[in-house]
């Protein structure tokens, strides 16, 4: 069983106020994963979570999605596809019943029992079992259970209600914040949210042959090579170009028992992030000689503050090569931090929890939040993301001012 695992796509997205859709980043990548599928044909594309960058994408990013998955089903590919937490669960399986008849699985809403689906090899059936983003409130509704209060306990208690055939080979699709032993990878920028919030240890996957894993933006493996992060397809923040190059997996599952065979089909970016840091003539003179086009790039310098004249001199000079600078910042002690080109855009970008760390650091000298406080901001960004606008729910009333206050004091009790 040959399949692509791809996960964050974060149709939608924009960097420092410029939309990878309107500048055909996004569209460049869809047009290569399809080129890519085309070639080498696979059983399966698995897509896990964060799909759209938004719960309400825009309509062309709505497009993009529906284009690229209309290829893959003429192509006579089967989709898995789950929600994250950026995505509207509601939203992302409108039309559900309908493209399961295309082929087409998605899974947005968490219902007890998982959505699953079956495939053929010469090995025997493979079982592909759809799991959107949970956390715990969810999973004790769904199960009728008020004792599940930790990420690594719902999940194991909704695992343990699916009717698995142990004897066959099974795969999940999930989008979690998965971990071995409570050790994370470095990361930031845009996840940088994620860490210390709703851990599942590696460990309740046992059961399962491959774990295609979608939440983290880099690519690696978590406690054993088969619980796997595809990352996302593009840099979404120029802390992520610290990470290998990008693209989708090709895992290829063995009869049961085997470890499965993985590599990175690597997807080059139509525009490529590049982050430069040193000293204003330093850099001015490598630039200078410099030929490279089509780039995004973050300039900080060491020793000097940044001037109107030197801000013109790079814009200029960028431009000229079809490029956009969106950083340019001074890190001496005396000029002060990093900061956007275009904060007002930048800030329109952010979840709301991110917004009220920047808040929190601000107001506190740069001091960040305690783990119970940033698990806390984490809850309420969920419950955010998660109401239905169409229905008026979201965090209104009594039940979830209620659910609000005990979590608080929950942290409280665990500080």
């Amino acid at each position: 069983m040959k399949f692509l695992h791809l996960a964050d796509l974060h149709f939608g997205k924009s960097i420092h106020g410029v939309s990878l859709l309107e500048r055909g980043d996004q569209k460049a990548w869809a047009a290569s994963f399809l080129e890519l599928a085309g070639n080498l044909r696979p059983d399966a594309v698995l897509i896990a979570g964060d799909v759209y960058d938004r719960s309400a994408p825009p309509g062309d990013a709505v497009a993009l999605l529906s284009d690229m998955l209309t290829d893959l089903a003429d192509m006579g590919i089967p989709v898995m596809m789950i929600a994250g937490n950026h995505d509207s669960g509601q939203r992302l399986s409108f039309g559900e019943s309908l493209l399961a008849k295309q082929n087409v699985h998605i899974s947005g809403v968490l219902s007890r029992e998982l959505t699953h689906v079956t495939l053929q090899d010469p090995d025997g059936p493979v079982t592909f079992w759809l799991m959107p983003y949970v956390f715990p409130a969810l999973v004790a509704q769904k199960l009728e259970d008020d004792g599940i209060r930790e990420y690594d306990t719902a999940v194991r208690r909704l695992l343990a209600c699916q009717d698995m055939d142990l004897s066959r080979r099974n795969v999940l699709i999930a989008h979690q914040n998965v971990t071995a032993h409570g050790k994370e990878v470095l990361r930031g920028g845009s996840e940088s949210m994620v860490g210390g919030v709703g851990q599942v240890d590696y460990h309740v996957f046992d059961s399962f042959d491959y774990v295609a894993l979608g939440h983290i933006h880099s690519s690696y493996p978590v406690g054993r090579e088969s619980v796997r992060y595809a990352g996302s397809p593009l840099c979404y923040h120029f802390e992520e170009t610290r990470q290998p190059a990008k693209g989708p997996l090709l895992v290829e599952l063995g009869p049961k028992g085997a470890a499965p065979k993985i590599s990175v089909q690597t997807i080059a970016p139509l525009h490529p992030l590049r982050r430069i840091t040193g000293a204003y003539e330093e850099i001015r003179d490598t630039e200078l000689s410099n030929a490279s086009r089509g780039e995004y790039l973050s300039i900080l310098l060491t020793d000097r503050r940044v001037t109107p004249e030197i801000s013109a001199f790079f814009r200029s000079l960028f431009e000229g090569r079809d490029s956009i600078l969106m950083e340019l910042a001074s890190e001496h002690n005396r000029f002060g931090d990093i900061s956007s080109l275009r904060p007002a855009d930048a800030a329109a970008e952010k979840p709301v929890e991110e917004l009220f760390l920047d808040f929190y650091s601000e107001r506190c000298g740069g001091q960040a939040p305690s783990d119970p406080e940033q698990a806390l901001l984490a809850f309420v960004g969920e419950q955010i993301r998660h109401a239905d606008p169409a229905e008026g729910k979201g965090m209104t009333g009594q039940k979830e001012i209620d659910a609000l206050l005990a979590f608080a004091l929950e942290q409280e009790e665990n500080e």
